[in-house]
């Protein structure tokens, strides 16, 4: 069975009466970018997966010069022509696509590009995997069973730390009483007072594997105006919190209040990083919110995904911990704990999620990715 296409405005893009092979929608549920060109790259049918990277409509990119979405297009050029002729039936090379945001070329993205002969005339099936693609599965695998291990290891020693606290203590209290000079017992209150707030730790460390995950509708924007009205009552002055919200996105399940936990963690630690620019009256906090089509999460697919960005202006992560931000007891501030963004990746990863960063002076950017129903 074959199906005839018919531009909209066939003079505009020089296109006759194209047939094309039936089924070609199913193309539509593969993570990879996909379009079928004629020899000279006319553009006959794109994928959604090519519709979301390149930033154009599907009816937009019909009838369009492939090769003008390349920042050099002469080797596929070549590469198109050769195989359309049957040359050889199939070719790899490298290229840099041209992403467009709002009718503008923004960001470029690396790609490896295969093209293939149909045997259904002259056409061409061109393919397109992003580079990083690969790379940045490699890294959420990683970051996946670090984060088990740190899971594992929090609560072990947490457990280890427990017990002789408690006797620590107790022995403390009695040994208290027995003393008659207040001089010593101001020792005792020390070790007390210090107990009591290695028993908070402790309890803060065991916290996510004690409480239930209490799963309810989440509207996500509703989680994030949470947030902002508790940075903003902490810092009124000096401290802009911009929205930038995607209003279609739908409800799904979850546990509200882990992930305002969770946001509320990430925009804090930033807030607090914005010191300077807060005195100097320009410090900058944005949450923004998008949806992800066609997302791979932790090795599976997902149809639909949230993407929750909060992007600050500040002097970024030191370099020498970057890639630790999520290890336990790791901070980048004198007196921080090192427990909320380990906390964070926790809650995230119990929706399904994953968390990541990006950061430089100037920006850093936490990227939440969660699946939606």
């Amino acid at each position: 069975m074959e199906r005839s296409l018919r531009t909209s405005d066939p003079q505009r893009h020089g296109l006759a009466q194209h047939s094309l092979p039936a089924h070609l929608e199913t193309l539509d549920h593969l993570a990879t970018m996909v379009s079928v060109v004629t020899p000279d790259g006319l553009c006959l049918f794109a994928n959604t997966a090519f519709e979301e990277a390149l930033g154009l409509s599907r009816r937009a990119m019909l009838g369009m010069s492939m090769f003008d979405w390349l920042v050099d297009a002469s080797l596929l050029r070549d590469v198109v022509a050769a195989v359309a002729r049957n040359d050889y039936a199939t070719s790899r090379l490298n290229a840099e696509l041209k992403r467009h945001l709002h009718l503008q070329v923004g960001e470029v993205m690396s790609v490896q590009v295969i093209a293939t002969r149909l045997e259904h005339g002259d056409l061409v099936l061109v393919e397109l995997v992003e580079a990083e693609q690969q790379t940045r599965q490699e890294r959420e695998e990683r970051v996946l069973d670090q984060a088990r291990a740190n899971k594992e290891l929090i609560r072990n020693l947490a457990h280890e730390i427990k017990n002789p606290l408690g006797g620590i203590r107790g022995a403390a209290q009695l040994l208290q009483m027995e003393l008659e000079s207040r001089s010593l017992t101001e020792y005792t209150q020390v070790i007390i007072h210090e107990a009591d707030r290695l028993q908070l730790l402790v309890d803060r460390l065991l916290a996510p594997h004690r409480r239930p995950h209490v799963v309810g509708d989440v509207n996500i924007h509703e989680v994030c105006e949470r947030v902002r009205s508790l940075i903003l009552a902490e810092f009124p002055r000096g401290l802009r919190v911009w929205r930038d919200y995607d209003t279609s996105l739908p409800e799904f399940r979850g546990d509200r209040e882990q992930l305002i936990q969770t946001v509320l963690n990430i925009a804090h630690n930033a807030a607090q990083a914005l010191t300077e620019r807060v005195a100097a009256g320009d410090a900058l906090l944005t949450l923004r919110t998008r949806v992800a089509r066609r997302v791979t999460i932790n090795r599976q697919l997902h149809r639909l995904a949230l993407v929750l960005h909060i992007e600050d202006n500040g002097p970024g992560i030191p370099e020498s911990i970057r890639d630790r931000i999520f290890y336990p007891l790791v901070s980048g501030r004198d007196g921080g704990s090192g427990l909320g963004l380990t906390l964070a990746q926790t809650f995230v990863q119990q929706h399904q999620g994953t968390i990541e960063c990006e950061s430089e002076p100037g920006r850093t950017v936490f990227k939440i990715l969660i699946p939606l129903p």
